[in-house]
Order: C-alpha cells, then structure tokens, then sequence
C-alpha cells in the first residue's frame, strides 16, 4: 500500500485540522461541517495529481488550446454517514464522479473489544475498470475500510483504487498495509498517535459523525 501524508509541508489545511480539534469550535456543527468539507477538497487536489491525463484539444473564442484532461473514469464511494461532509469535498472537485454510499458499524462491540464489522447498505455504481476513491474521515483500527473494501471488490474491480482519510491512527494504517495490495493508494490528511483503550484515536477529535450531524441513538 502506497501511503499519502498530506499534512506534512504547512498548509492551510493545518488550521482547518486545529479547528476540527477544538472543542469550543466544534460546538458548531455547520462549522465542523464545511471545514471536513474543505478538508475533502484539499485533498482531491493532491489526489488528483498523480491520476491518469489524456491531450485534448480545446476550442475557444480565440484559437485551439492544447491542454489535458483526466483519463479515466472517477466513482466517490463514502461510508455513512461520518464520510458524507467529507465526500461533498472531494465531489466538489471531481464534479463529474459517479457516487456511491456505503453502511458499515459494529455489532455487539463490547468495551475495548472491535466486535463484528456488518456492511449491510450498498448504493453504488459499477467501478469496473475505473478509479474508486473511497472515503471515510477516520481510520482507527482499519476493520471497517477493510470490511468495506471486501464487499465492493467481490462485485468490481477498479482499475486503481485510492482511500481519504481524515485523521489515522498507526494501528489502523498497519493493519491495512498487511491486509491490503500494494496497489492501492492510502491519503492521510494527518497521522495522530495511538488508540485508546477502546479503540478511539487520541488525541482524534471525538465522534466525526455525531460533530456533524447530532448525536445518534
């Protein structure tokens, strides 16, 4: 697995992280929204550099501009619903993506334990031979992405596949790199220190999903 850590030269992207982070800002949670939003456009940025280009040629008002374009067809794939804000960032840029969603939790997790991973709900296009980008804002313990990955390649087969993250935990990255081809892209927009007892990354940044869109039963 080829890895991507976006944070590492300062950016703009740092303070959108700082503010994700803090506790008195995430009190807002369109705020928590548009900066995750933001954070998903920065990082189809990066992506989008070492994807595929063709020549085109492009007729203006003026004359013939020979120029590029991307090669290959895109499909946003994100995990429900933390990956939602996330996921209209990266459709900003890739406007002309097909998309796809994606249900994954854990049953019966006890305290501390990881518990079985169900993926259940699947609305998704065909990826066959095309360029999946799969996007979740938090890597903890990778079971879930892993759980997530299995179902969709069972179907299709991408041509190339990437995955986004938010913020990773090395546990999870190394769980992912023993698990999955060396072919797939892996972006971390920054990598934090460890899990917790109960598989919560610290320092993270609490629940994505329930910042974003309220608390769930």
């Amino acid at each position: 697995m080829k890895i991507h850590y976006i944070s590492e030269k300062n950016s703009i992207l740092n303070h959108f992280l700082a503010q994700l982070r803090d506790v008195n800002i995430q009190k807002d949670s369109m705020r928590f929204r548009k900066n995750i939003e933001r954070i998903g456009e920065i990082m189809a940025y990066e992506l989008s550099k070492i994807l595929p280009y063709k020549d085109i040629s492009v007729q203006t008002p003026l004359g013939i501009k020979q120029t590029t374009c991307l090669k290959d067809n895109v499909v946003l794939c994100s995990i429900l619903r933390a990956g939602l804000a996330l996921h209209t960032g990266f459709m900003n840029f890739f406007d002309d993506a097909e998309n796809g969603f994606v249900s994954a939790y854990r049953k019966h997790a006890k305290p501390g334990e990881i518990g079985e991973i169900l993926v259940e709900y699947q609305a998704a296009p065909s990826f066959q031979d095309k360029t999946l980008i799969l996007i979740d804002p938090m890597l903890a313990t990778g079971q879930s992405l892993f759980a997530v990955i299995n179902k969709l390649i069972a179907e299709d087969t991408p041509k190339e596949m990437h995955i986004a993250v938010v913020i990773a935990a090395p546990e999870g990255i190394a769980f992912l790199e023993q698990n999955l081809p060396d072919y797939i892209h892996l972006w971390v927009a920054t990598l934090d220190d460890s899990l917790n007892e109960d598989n919560y990354i610290v320092p993270g940044l609490g629940d994505a999903g329930d910042l974003a869109y309220g608390q769930k039963l």
